[in-house]
This record gives structure tokens, sequence and C-alpha cells, in this order.
């Protein structure tokens, strides 16, 4: 009303103001905040529908972590949930168990490395696996092998092209797989002096760091899309792999991501 009795009636902003009973400085404020809500908004709403399976932990510790903006979490989440992108969780019935002892962890790079494999289909029902290799230090991702078969002799050549870069590992966590328990991999580990370290079979928890990693990779791309080709699958791993490295925050690590970590360590 003040503002068309102004611009219409031509009237002062004094008498405008005295009459409809507000301060000339109310008259003259402007929000801003308005135009952070909206670039908090946006932010958030392509971090979901990049990141269709995170929820606002990790999209905050996103944004505040690896982003840098210093927006507070209230004020983030309330805008979240006004853009409805709560997921819904359907509660799972569970077994109580005991709680496995915590896995101790490394205080630098390249103490112990976990492996452990994967399966799944292509679009024609071909069957496929995947070699996964993490850094148990900060959970970097160290290489995805794909391939219809992968024998103990590529596990070791997938190992020795990691160790080009990444240096070599003081030991490698792994599960009783037959790849594991052959004399192939075994002799590998004796000519480059590495120690394999099996875990107690049916005790998949004694490898938690890879299996927590084999969920993300399931979960977030894996189960997500119908590949043609092995060709198109390591393709697809490959930028994941840089994505999960650089940008995702990891909550086991304190919300920051694999190369912050590093980073932090160096």
């Amino acid at each position: 009303m003040a503002h068309a009795m102004i611009q219409i009636k031509r009237a002062s902003l004094r008498l405008v103001c005295s009459a409809l009973g507000i301060s000339s400085s109310g008259y003259r404020y402007q929000s801003k905040l308005s135009t952070e809500n909206a670039e908090i908004a946006d932010w958030l709403l392509r971090l979901t529908d990049t990141h269709r399976t995170w929820g606002f932990g990790l999209c905050y510790v996103y944004l505040r972590n690896v982003q840098g903006f210093r927006w507070n979490h209230k004020r983030v989440y309330r805008i979240y949930r006004e853009l409805a992108l709560n997921l819904r969780i359907k509660p799972k019935k569970r077994l109580v168990r005991e709680t496995p002892q915590p896995l101790t962890v490394p205080d630098r790079i390249n103490v112990v490395w976990s492996m452990d494999f994967m399966h799944d289909q292509l679009a024609d029902g071909r069957a496929f696996r995947l070699l996964n290799v993490i850094d148990d230090f900060n959970r970097e991702g160290l290489g995805i092998e794909v391939d219809v078969s992968l024998p103990a002799l590529r596990v070791t050549r997938t190992l020795d092209r990691i160790i080009e870069w990444r240096g070599k590992p003081e030991s490698i966590r792994c599960d009783n797989g037959p790849e594991y328990i052959s004399e192939t991999l075994k002799s590998w580990a004796e000519q480059q002096s590495i120690r394999i370290d099996h875990i107690q079979p049916g005790n998949p928890q004694q490898n938690a760091y890879v299996e927590r990693y084999n969920r993300t990779v399931r979960y977030q791309w894996l189960a997500q899309y119908l590949f043609e080709s092995i060709g198109q699958v390591q393709d697809f791993a490959e930028r994941w792999l840089w994505t999960y490295n650089h940008e995702r925050p990891n909550m086991a690590i304190g919300g920051i991501t694999s190369k912050q970590k590093l980073a932090l360590a160096a």
C-alpha cells in the first residue's frame, strides 16, 4: 500500500508512513536472506537430484565441508523440509546380535588395504564381477575392476597397477574366496613382502570397511542402472570412484571426503 501511494498518488514518504503507522526504515527494509535461501534451495535440489540416495546429513556436510558454506544447519534443514526432500525410510525388523568389536583404524595410508568381490548382471542377463579395493585409513576407493571373470592372476595385476601410483601396503585384508587363498596370490604377496590377512569364515564384520563400501557402491549406482556392456560398467565405475573420493562426505571419517583426510594427514 505504501509503495502504491507513493508511486501512484505521488504522496511523500513521511505522509504515507504517518498515515499507515509504519517507520521509514521499515519501508526501506529489504530481506537479505531471500537470495541466500534461494541459493540454498538450488544447491539442495541439485544435490538430491544428482545423488538420489543422500539424506539431509550428507547434503549438509557436503555444503559445509566440501563447498565451504557456513550456513547454519537449522536454516538448511528448514529449507530442506520446505522442499519436501526428506527420504522415506521403511523400518526393517532386525535380529538382535552381539555387537562386533570395532576394527582398528590405521594411523597412516598404506598400512591396511581391504578388498572384496561383488556380483551383478548386465541387461542381457550375463553375470559380471567387481573387485573393490580401499585403503582403511581414509576409506579411499583405490580401484574398481570389472569383468565377467576375475581370477587370481587378474587380482594381482589389478593390485600391481594400484601399487604403481599409490605405493605398497603393509597388509591386505580379504575373505576366504578361492582367488584369495590361491597359490597365485600367496606367491605374489611373498614376492611383494605384503601380508595377506584372511578373516574368519562366516564373519564378514571382520572386513567391515570394504563391506560398508560395497553397500555404498550397490545402493548409489550399481542397483540403479542397467548396463549393456562390461566397458560401460567400468567407465561408470571409474567416474563414480572419482566423485566418491573427492566430493562425497564420509561420516565414518568425520564428514569430510577421503581426499580431504589424505590432505590433512600429509
